[in-house]
């Protein structure tokens, strides 16, 4: 399993408005094959960034990135890129194992 954690810095005045912004984005990676696990939350510590924590399988991930969805939502143009301050900064990348008996300590690459 692939786990992936992205911080988001948002625009202040783009801050209420992410869920709308990021709705068809998020829509299209749920229903991706492989999909197991993809939600936002709002950092505790900046009201102004999200988090997004999303997981998928093994060989999921990489259509994942390569699906039009993303090419779009991560697009210079974008309304998503737009409303962000600064970069994505991802966090994590991997976690090792099958369930949660096996899965161990987060391997942070």
């Amino acid at each position: 399993m692939i786990l992936i954690v992205v911080k988001f810095p948002v625009r202040p005045e783009k801050a209420e408005q992410w869920p709308a912004i990021v709705k068809d984005f998020t829509e299209a990676t749920r229903a991706e094959p492989g999909n197991k696990w993809f939600e936002w939350s709002r950092s505790l510590e900046d009201p102004h960034e999200f988090v997004l924590v999303e997981a998928f399988d093994d060989d999921a991930a990489g259509p994942h990135v390569e699906s039009e969805h993303f090419r779009q939502a991560t697009s210079a143009d974008g309304e998503m890129r737009r409303a962000l301050t600064a970069t994505p900064k991802i966090i994590s990348r991997q976690v090792e194992g099958e369930g949660w008996d096996e899965m161990g300590e987060m391997k942070v690459g």
